[in-house]
């Protein structure tokens, strides 16, 4: 596992050059439009009820609290936790719908999911907390796909299970406050990818990016 995430936040930096974060409707075909599509729509949803949620339980004082430095830098800290979380869920349901569909040996399976994972972060890099946490998400994802069963995920395997945790319990909103809030919250989130994973299906040429993906890592050899 060390060999795998060893270039740590160098290689993040470096391969943020070589991904553009776009939001179009274009034909999701390749390996970096994959990548680009999960980066961005991990980071829309991390936000997107993250704030909500803050703004939904402090009502009328939620412009005021951002006067506030340790709150913004909870709300800070908080986000990039959540969007970790996110891309964690979302790297794995679209590479499980690619693998499916493009018959990727497990092997290649994984190494697309780590990859996705990696340009996520990679996208994200200059906002990235100290290098510790970084290399936390990493060896948790790494753990989560070597456990996984990629063929039940791509059927109707629930892969949004560490995005609904992570904003519970990174909210920075005190625990008294919010803890009626778990069902509603974590139900939220995973409505949310509903309308992600809806746009994915529609937009994606699944065979052509595990096509893509084989192109790939054979040039990287």
């Amino acid at each position: 596992m060390g060999v795998v995430w060893s270039k740590g936040l160098s290689f993040l930096r470096e391969a943020a050059a070589r991904f553009t974060l776009r939001r179009d409707n274009g034909v999701i075909d390749t390996t970096q439009t994959l990548c680009d599509f999960v980066a961005t729509r991990a980071s829309f949803v991390a936000q997107k009820k993250l704030y909500g949620y803050l703004k939904a339980r402090m009502g009328t004082r939620y412009p005021s609290m951002f006067e506030d430095d340790v709150f913004v830098e909870s709300v800070n800290i908080a986000k990039l936790h959540v969007f970790a979380a996110c891309l964690s869920d979302l790297s794995v349901h679209t590479v499980a719908k690619v693998a499916a569909a493009g018959a990727l040996s497990r092997d290649e399976t994984q190494a697309l999911a780590r990859f996705c994972f990696v340009a996520g972060l990679a996208n994200n890099a200059d906002a990235l907390p100290a290098e510790d946490a970084v290399d936390d998400w990493r060896n948790h994802f790494e753990k989560r796909i070597a456990d996984l069963h990629w063929q039940n995920a791509a059927v109707d395997g629930d892969c949004f299970t560490e995005s609904p945790r992570a904003l519970f319990k990174w909210a920075p909103i005190a625990d008294e406050l919010k803890r009626f809030d778990r069902e509603i919250v974590e139900n939220s989130i995973r409505f949310a990818f509903g309308e992600v994973t809806r746009t994915f299906r529609e937009r994606a040429d699944l065979p052509a990016v595990a096509q893509n993906w084989r192109v790939h890592q054979n040039g990287s050899e």
